[in-house]
């Protein structure tokens, strides 16, 4: 019996011990685990105008950089169209420059002459029809010989006016109204070829940010409509988990914590931090969605990894571990 004894205190000694060391270590929080997928985001490029796709130079799994030329569409269409509009251009421009330089001298010289020319006319015919009046009173003229005269006298002091007139114009020089017709016909040329320019540019097609060539939807030779997508690129820098809290675990997590998660095919750790907490709740969705929670609310949440790699993909499960949130005295 006096053994027993000595063994239990000894005993009660080494679990003081423990119970001593166990409370000077840092107190570790248990981590919260929860399921999301990996969200990569795409970026779909088509072109603005339709055509037929003559080349297309990246395949799938290639990395691509912001402004790389990636296809192009046949451009003969678009290149006959931006060559048509600018000569449309420069004959606007051509008849604005005429109007702008005015009348010759030597057409107003000729309007001048014309004028003399009707005059000298209308000078002729009246003395004709003078002579005819004076005749048809006393018979030696028939009626026939004085409706000619008359009909010449007021033809050549019609023409007269118009020759007068034309002349008059000439002196004046071009209206106003006439150069300003002209010069909104040459804006209206520019702009029609303006837009002939971005249609011809519009045939090649460029990478609009950095990522990898997730689908190429076209091969060269296809017809293609503006707008229909032909290569796709996923955003893989940064790339982004989304999983979903529910409203308890909502209030242990906040923008900025640190984050682990592996994947089913592989025990490799990742780390991130969540990005963004959504403040509107929502239905569990159909891909988190168990038993349990088929009526509960949740919350999405981003998380933003921060040693991706090409072993990540699209849609892919993963278990994530939410480390403990820093408290203020640790910082």
């Amino acid at each position: 019996m006096k053994k027993i004894i000595p063994i239990f205190l000894l005993l009660a000694i080494i679990v003081t011990l423990y119970f001593i060391c166990k409370s000077d270590e840092p107190n570790l929080e248990v981590q919260t685990i929860i399921y999301g997928n990996v969200d990569i985001r795409e970026v779909n490029l088509a072109f603005r105008q339709a055509g037929r796709l003559e080349k297309v130079y990246r395949e799938e799994g290639d990395d691509v950089k912001a402004g790389e030329l990636l296809a192009e569409l046949d451009d003969i269409t678009f290149r006959n169209a931006l060559s048509t509009a600018s000569a449309e251009v420069d004959l606007a421009k051509a008849k604005l420059e005429e109007l702008l330089a005015g009348y010759r001298d030597q057409e107003i010289d000729s309007a001048r002459a014309e004028v003399k020319r009707a005059e000298a006319a209308v000078a002729n015919a009246d003395s004709s029809f003078k002579r005819q009046k004076k005749l048809i009173s006393s018979g030696a003229t028939s009626a026939i010989n004085f409706d000619s005269a008359t009909a010449s006298k007021d033809e050549a002091r019609a023409s007269l006016a118009v020759a007068r007139a034309q002349f008059s114009m000439l002196e004046e020089g071009i209206r106003s109204q006439t150069i300003d017709t002209a010069r909104a016909q040459v804006k209206v040329a520019e702009t029609q070829r303006d837009s002939a320019e971005t249609a011809f540019k519009d045939v090649k097609l460029y990478a609009s940010t950095d990522g990898v060539v997730d689908a190429r939807i076209f091969e060269p030779g296809a017809m293609v409509n503006s707008s229909t997508p032909v290569l796709s690129i996923a955003l893989r820098n940064p790339l982004y988990l989304r999983a979903y809290v529910s409203e308890p675990t909502l209030g242990s997590i906040k923008q900025g914590q640190k984050v682990t998660f592996t994947t089913d095919a592989s025990p490799k750790i990742y780390h991130g931090h969540i990005g963004f907490i959504s403040g509107v709740a929502e239905f569990t969705p159909k891909a988190v969605e168990t038993t349990q929670l088929r009526s509960d609310l949740v919350y999405r949440v981003r998380i933003v990894v921060n040693d991706a790699d090409k072993e990540l993909n699209q849609g892919q499960p993963v278990t994530i571990a939410l480390q403990p949130a820093e408290s203020p005295d640790d910082k």
